[in-house]
């Protein structure tokens, strides 16, 4: 099939499964197009079947504000006639879906027949989507698509909660590729950060107030009271320069290491202990995800979709958001505790391996069959 995919190119979640899908997809023979305002982040080579496809927005005296949602929807059609698309996957409800809606009324005019499949990935519904500004929008645009899915069932009760949704949504949880999320022993990078053998922990994250991530420093805070331990924060966002504050208050700032964003994420993980997901919302928790696949068992918050990746007691531990003490204490346990440790790292692995490209991917290609076929019947 050719297959366009619109996405964020950026480090989000969204962003990330988008374009791990493309790349599954093309290596299973698929040409997929990406159709965005720059070449996502984890598109770093050259792949055999990708094509990339740049949304240019027109600058004028008159716009205040430039009209990327038209851009989009005017290279949607362009390149679904052009490179005959069978299929066009957006990311993300605001403004992608939209967006593929007019797009999607401008072939019909022309007598083509795209189908649409809708991605919804969490803060699209439960953040910008209850917005009044963009609810009717939202559902509007959920309810055009021929196609919707959601990565976790607690978003879709969200979203059928929230709105008057009459397409089915199919459930396919975001995926890992074991390939590339495998542990990685390395003492050298270790040592950079425990070169005394001290415990470490890790977060990765967009660093917005979502994620709580001042509740992350709250927490190695007070584990560092009782255990030698260290912590990497990976990522970058607006909070981080609050962070970086909040460290020197504390007077840990020769303890905590600020990496910025990484591309290789995996090799730092791979020489953490623990992962710690605190966040008031996820949707899913791919950062839990990628750090179970490399045996890391997780602390987190018991919010969305992260109960259905980290399992209480199995793989990590679930606690009330905010509850920084507990959430440090299960810490501890967990480190002071070798044989309870090795454990949860096998089970985290086990886990992870539920969430294989190999068995995600298929899914996806049954919807985009599914749609297909409807639209060919027409």
């Amino acid at each position: 099939m050719n297959i366009g995919i619109v996405c964020y190119p950026t480090y989000g979640g969204s962003g990330v499964l988008a374009t791990e899908l493309g790349i599954g997809l093309a290596n299973s023979g698929h040409k997929v197009h990406f159709i965005t305002y720059k070449k996502p982040v984890r598109l770093f080579d050259f792949h055999r079947n990708i094509y990339f496809h740049e949304v240019n927005s027109l600058e004028y005296p008159l716009f205040e504000y430039l009209p990327y949602e038209t851009a989009l929807a005017s290279r949607m059609v362009d390149v679904a006639i052009h490179e005959k698309l069978d299929i066009l996957h957006v990311h993300y409800a605001i403004p992608h879906a939209a967006a593929a809606f007019m797009a999607k009324s401008i072939m019909r005019s022309k007598n083509l027949d795209i189908p649409v499949v809708t991605t919804l990935h969490g803060t699209d519904i439960t953040l910008v989507g209850l917005d009044e500004m963009y609810a009717p929008v939202v559902e509007f645009s959920i309810n055009a698509s021929d196609a919707v899915t959601s990565v976790s069932h607690k978003l879709k009760e969200i979203t059928q909660n929230s709105f008057n949704v009459k397409t089915d949504i199919t459930v396919i949880h975001n995926f890992i590729d074991l390939d590339k999320f495998s542990r990685k022993e390395n003492e050298e990078i270790r040592n950079q950060f425990a070169p005394n053998g001290e415990f470490i922990l890790s977060h990765t994250s967009n660093f917005r107030k979502v994620k709580r991530v001042e509740d992350v420093i709250r927490i190695f805070e007070r584990v560092y009271r009782d255990i030698p331990v260290r912590l990497i924060l990976i990522g970058d966002g607006p909070e981080r320069r609050n962070l970086e504050s909040l460290c020197r208050t504390i007077g840990l700032c020769d303890k905590i290491f600020f990496l910025g964003k990484q591309d290789a994420v995996e090799n730092l993980l791979s020489v953490s202990d623990i992962f710690l997901l605190p966040s008031e919302n996820e949707s899913f928790g791919l950062a839990a995800l990628e750090a179970m696949a490399v045996q890391v068992p997780v602390i987190s918050s018991n919010i969305g979709g992260i109960p259905e990746v980290n399992e209480e007691g199995v793989t990590g531990h679930l606690l009330d958001v905010g509850d920084v003490r507990g959430m440090a204490e299960k810490t501890v346990e967990l480190l002071t505790t070798p044989g309870k440790l090795d454990l949860f790292r096998k089970n985290a692995l086990a886990k992870a391996r539920t969430f294989d490209k190999a068995r995600i991917i298929p899914e996806y290609e049954k919807v985009y069959e599914s749609v297909r076929t409807a639209a060919l019947s027409h």
